[in-house]
């Protein structure tokens, strides 16, 4: 009897659903396209009311009762959510989305996106340094697991569109259309089948489209791409002044070799923390979450007010506009501070922390750099955030995109993914796994997903 392959098996049952249900599948993207947009632009916009709210409190209190009573306080709400309707919706979401498409049993559905959602903004909000883009993902992912569902759909199609609504939850956080649709090929399936890249393409590209909308009608503060009166509009968050010369390829190397080390060194620093947070604390999630929200709050209470909004420290560190010390004591403090969040088991993600952590040392080494030979090259922010992030997801191509998104610089790409192969590379040495990959092992070691399971029945 002659072996089936299974990836043609896979290939057969996902053009069969096309030809028969052709439009419910497209109905299916647009709508996992949607609702990725509309919980990625709800969960931006209610971080940044809270961030607005935290900001007067410090106006007209003291930050050192203010930062750790909010901490504490926000973790307590956010972890009792999670305790109590979803023990799944717990976490960065990017290690739960990659578990369910490895085909381990993982809790799916709106109730696991819909918690997330609510407890990432209070945990986020409330001062835990952490970004939206792992919550983001997993809400994609659910929302996709929904229509997935709703289609009857076959397992291969399932895991397709659950791939394509979590990428779709990175090009609505990050405006980076193709950098969610490289990333749910390139982290996600690791699949380059022409249907596969034509169903995440046409929802990750839907999800940028909804969220420049979602955006311009007032869910968000930040200015979308869309404008009522000209149309889609290219909307740059940072316009650096761009030169990419011969002599920067070796600069762009070293910086992608530095970074790469630090990266694996925080890698390891979370994934170690998680592990002690459960070892110490077991599934007491609100006293783990409650105990890290009044030391993070204490910690930055003690930091000058530059550290009272993290995303303005992204502006500043990107601009290029800080100091050497400045941008040191970036790197160091969120290093601990997002291992901290991290190993607390809040919801939320590591890649924009780690876009601040890469800027931070393209900025310090370019001022080293400079003052030791005279030139320095004018990428070396956005290609230490491109490289951070290819270090430890061990996505570079993803990451070279989430970088260039933040400048929409066709010039930038080449000395983004100069560094970003150098770190990606060097991380490689130490350990060919993601940061996300070695979570999922710490968490199913730890029976975490088990508990869930039980719990969700």
């Amino acid at each position: 009897m002659e072996n089936k392959n299974p990836r043609q098996e896979s290939n057969k049952s996902i053009r069969k659903l096309l030809q028969k249900n052709w439009l419910r599948v497209v109905l299916a993207l647009v709508l996992t396209g949607l609702g990725a947009a509309l919980t990625g632009v709800l969960f931006k916009a209610g971080v940044h009311l809270l961030d607005e709210w935290r900001l007067t409190l410090l106006k007209q209190l003291p930050a050192w009762f203010v930062l750790p009573a909010l901490g504490g306080l926000g973790g307590f709400i956010s972890a009792t959510l999670i305790s109590k309707l979803s023990p799944s919706a717990g976490g960065s979401g990017v290690s739960h989305i990659m578990a369910f498409l490895r085909h381990r049993t993982v809790p799916m559905g709106l109730r696991v996106g819909l918690v997330k959602l609510a407890a990432g903004i209070l945990a986020i909000g409330s001062g835990f340094p952490l970004g939206p883009e792992g919550p983001s993902v997993q809400m994609g992912g659910s929302v996709a697991w929904k229509m997935a569902q709703w289609l009857k759909a076959p397992i291969a199609f399932r895991r397709v569109i659950v791939a394509a609504g979590g990428g779709a939850g990175i090009a609505a956080i990050f405006s980076a259309p193709i950098g969610g649709f490289i990333y749910a090929i390139e982290e996600l399936l690791n699949s380059a089948r022409p249907v596969v890249l034509l169903l995440v393409v046409v929802t990750t590209f839907w999800a940028d489209t909804w969220a420049d909308v979602l955006q311009n009608i007032g869910l968000n503060q930040g200015a979308g791409g869309y404008d009522t009166n000209l149309g889609f509009q290219l909307e740059r968050e940072y316009t650096p002044l761009v030169h990419f010369l011969p002599i920067d390829l070796g600069y762009l190397i070293v910086l992608g070799i530095v970074v790469g080390f630090l990266a694996e060194l925080y890698c390891r620093y979370v994934l170690t923390m998680q592990k002690k947070g459960n070892k110490w604390f077991g599934d007491k999630l609100v006293l783990r979450m409650v105990i890290s929200g009044v030391l993070l709050g204490c910690t930055y209470a003690c930091l000058p007010k530059e550290f009272h909004h993290l995303g303005e420290l992204q502006k500043v560190i990107a601009g290029g506009d800080a100091s050497i010390s400045l941008a040191i004591c970036t790197f160091i403090v969120l290093f601990f501070s997002t291992g901290l969040a991290a190993a607390s088991g809040a919801p939320g993600g590591l890649f924009y922390p780690m876009l601040t952590l890469g800027g931070s040392i393209g900025l310090a080494c370019g001022i080293w750099v400079e003052a030791l030979t005279g030139h320095v090259p004018s990428t070396y922010i956005f290609a230490g955030m491109g490289a951070f992030i290819s270090a430890c997801s061990r996505t570079p191509i993803t990451a070279m995109f989430l970088a260039f998104a933040l400048t929409k610089n066709l010039l930038i790409l080449k000395p983004i993914l100069i560094s970003c192969i150098a770190s990606f590379l060097i991380a490689r040495l130490f350990n060919e796994h993601s940061i996300y990959e070695r979570q999922i092992d710490i968490e199913y070691n730890d029976g975490k997903h088990r508990k869930a399971l039980i719990h969700n029945k």
